[in-house]
């Protein structure tokens, strides 16, 4: 980013498929002056041969400028940052700050030592072939992430674009969209967009898809199938969680979650976290939201981890042990679930450890957890509420009301 009359040192340069062809003027200019060039192999490869289309002083001495980018990719940050006071042209791909480069790069560098000159995204050259209005599309950078978290995105009807590492991911991605339920899906692979191997093609997910998918590759999914799609409300059916029992049931969990009240980018501490339950739904509210679940059991933890990822939020963080030796080890909480575990020494040193303001809800069954709550709220108020929920059932030839544990709840700011 520019100030004032400020040259930064470092362009960050959109390059597609077209090479040099697809750059703006602005873009040309900068590549020509440049003294050291970084890029990916694949973006090298493109420039040299049309290197013609710049200027002469480019063409002589190209290979003395060009420099690429290692793998893993933070390994390639020192060396840019080495070239500090030359003129440095870094290539990305399309949109360097849509799923791109550009957010890692600038992070270590002050706002006047940098420009960004974008080409058009991968998500823009996809939905310009096939004529979908961009802003109704779902748009996932999948390159280097699971593919499972495109599950929350599976609704009948949704249209998604999707970045994925390679012609592998192609196919791991329509498995996971027909184990999903969705194999009606139209996915239509999109590769090497702009450039002059070009190729469209379109199958559906349960088709057997070609093994010669070249990266750089984008899916467009359309999506169709009986489901089961995720609710956007709270308080997801049961049966989307494995458990053995330990779970919080749906309405309460739908009502625990309304007094958790999540909201983007913070953090949830779950406290015998059990199938996750919570601590997934609290994830699904928002992408950019963070969990940690706590759980003594080690096959409840790790059922709590495969929950997670089958609903597409991996990030779930499991610390396995006692809430009390664990979060000493968490990042501070927006907000904590007690599930399991309440005890007095729990809410003295949660109380002793949370930052003011922290949103503290706990459920409690028995009548020792129930009394300990009783005493939590009239020592530091908040909310304590009975929750009492009976369901229909058979009752010889008739039906009647088959109540539940009651549940108390205590809710409460730090």
């Amino acid at each position: 980013m520019v100030n004032g009359n400020e040259v930064p040192w470092l362009t960050i340069i959109g390059w597609g498929e077209s090479g040099t062809q697809g750059l703006t003027a602005a873009s040309r200019e900068a590549l020509a002056r440049a003294e050291v060039v970084f890029g990916a192999r694949r973006h090298l490869r493109l420039l040299e041969p049309l290197s013609t289309d710049l200027n002469a002083d480019l063409k002589t001495d190209l290979k003395d400028k060009l420099r690429e980018w290692p793998v893993p990719f933070a390994d390639g940050i020192p060396q840019l940052l080495a070239e500090c006071g030359r003129r440095v042209v870094m290539l990305a791909s399309g949109d360097p700050f849509w799923f791109g480069a550009g957010t890692s790069i600038v992070g270590h560098l002050e706002p006047q030592e940098w420009q960004a000159l974008p080409s058009p995204s991968t998500f823009s050259l996809a939905a310009s072939r096939l004529g979908w209005p961009i802003q109704d599309c779902t748009c996932l950078g999948l390159h280097a992430k699971p593919l499972t978290r495109v599950r929350p995105y599976l609704q009948p009807g949704r249209r998604l674009l999707v970045l994925v590492r390679d012609g592998d991911a192609v196919a791991e991605l329509a498995r996971w969209v027909c184990q999903f339920g969705f194999a009606d899906s139209t996915l239509t692979v999109l590769e090497a967009l702009g450039g002059e191997h070009e190729r469209v093609r379109s199958f559906t997910a349960a088709a057997n898809l070609p093994d010669d998918i070249a990266h750089p590759v984008a899916v467009a999914l359309e999506v169709a199938g009986e489901g089961p799609a995720l609710p956007l409300t709270p308080g997801l059916p049961d049966d989307f969680f494995e458990h053995d029992g330990q779970i919080t049931k749906q309405a309460i969990r739908a009502m625990t979650l309304a007094a958790l009240a999540p909201k983007p980018g913070e953090r949830l501490w779950d406290i015998g976290t059990g199938s996750g339950s919570i601590a997934i739904e609290w994830l699904l509210a928002h992408p950019d939201n963070q969990a940690v679940g706590v759980e003594q059991n080690p096959s409840r933890a790790a059922r709590a981890a495969h929950n997670a990822s089958q609903l597409g939020v991996d990030w779930l963080t499991i610390i396995e042990g006692s809430a009390l030796d664990a979060l000493a080890q968490a990042p501070p909480p927006d907000a904590v679930f007690i599930g399991g575990g309440l005890s007095q020494a729990l809410l003295e040193a949660l109380w002793q450890q949370l930052p003011a303001g922290t949103r503290l809800v706990a459920n409690a069954v028995t009548l020792e957890s129930e009394a300990l709550l009783a005493h939590w709220h009239h020592q530091a108020g908040g909310e304590l509420l009975r929750l009492e929920l009976a369901s229909a059932a058979p009752l010889g030839t008739r039906r009647g009301w088959k109540a539940s544990y009651p549940i108390v709840q205590w809710r409460c700011s730090r």
